[in-house]
């Protein structure tokens, strides 16, 4: 990548920086936080996630280039696996790793497993450990994690964060500048993340889906956007997309009785698409059966998830 027009200051540092961790441990929230606005999606549902996305955070003196990753799991399938694939390249293409642990939550043989994979990543990389949700943990929860996140690594920093309430952001950024290098601005100062207006819409969408569906159906969704369209007057953007599912009877949970739950998805939606296009949208939403997609890499690859 070629770094954008603009002179090198000798006291202006950037560099691209992991958020790695488990499934639910916060990174899309504290990413949304730290730049903002609404660049990736959340939910409660774990590997929400499937794209490696980068945010960009500008300060004064720095650009950090916030890289969200896929949760690290156990893939049970060729999706699962690919997604893992987009995380361990981040891991391994980055100047500063940041390993998120949600304080609410013992850690476990998973964090265990993650802080492994970071050690055996670049040795040049400096390795700062993350507290999530620490507006939903008590005094001696938080404790009790810095005390078993630092026996994991010998971490440069344990730094505490609540991304709903802001708390420990600042901190954050003022210790993942310090360690990056000297380098240019990557991205053009006004730019907040380098995904596509068509990957931002189709997971906006998906979000929806994620929040109001349950038990399997959730994982078993992928949307992919089919047109894009703007009235000449640039007042209203037409969008048609796809909901996938593997079963005729997630089909129907995702229609919903007399097509209710699509409606609402495309309602809910529809608030976030405005916002991010700047136009009022017509979304017209249909979910179509592709068996076992999930196991098919062609598939896969069409909804670019794990890049």
């Amino acid at each position: 990548m070629k770094p954008a027009e603009e002179d090198l200051r000798p006291s202006f540092h950037s560099g691209f920086v992991a958020l790695v961790g488990r499934p639910n441990a916060g990174k899309s929230t504290l990413t949304n936080a730290l730049v903002g606005e609404k660049v990736a999606i959340t939910s409660d549902r774990a590997q929400t996630t499937r794209h490696r996305l980068r945010a960009i955070l500008n300060t004064g003196d720095a650009q950090i280039v916030l890289i969200d990753t896929p949760g690290l799991h156990k893939p049970h399938d060729a999706l699962g696996e690919e997604v893992n694939r987009a995380t361990y390249k981040a891991i391994e293409d980055t100047d500063a790793l940041c390993f998120l642990v949600d304080a609410t939550q013992p850690v476990g043989a998973g964090d265990r497993w993650v802080a492994e994979l970071l050690a055996g990543a670049s040795a040049k990389a400096p390795r700062l450990a993350v507290l999530t949700k620490c507006d939903l943990a008590t005094p001696e929860q938080i404790a009790a994690q810095r005390a078993a996140v630092a026996e994991l690594a010998d971490f440069a920093a344990i730094l505490e964060t609540a991304a709903p309430t802001g708390a420990g952001l600042s901190e954050f950024v003022k210790a993942v500048a310090a360690t990056l290098p000297e380098g240019p601005r990557w991205f053009p100062a006004d730019m907040t993340t380098d995904q596509s207006l068509e990957v931002m819409i189709a997971e906006f969408i998906r979000e929806k889906a994620l929040r109001l569906t349950f038990d399997e159906v959730p994982h078993a969704i992928g949307v992919a956007l089919d047109d894009l369209e703007q009235t000449p007057d640039g007042r209203l953007t037409r969008t048609y997309a796809v909901l996938y599912v593997e079963q005729e009877s997630q089909k129907g949970i995702v229609v919903g009785k007399g097509g209710a739950q699509i409606k609402r998805i495309g309602s809910e939606a529809r608030v976030d698409l405005e916002r991010l296009l700047g136009t009022k949208v017509f979304l017209d939403l249909r979910v179509k059966v592709k068996k076992n997609w999930r196991r098919d890499a062609a598939q896969i690859r069409r909804f670019g998830y794990g890049d």
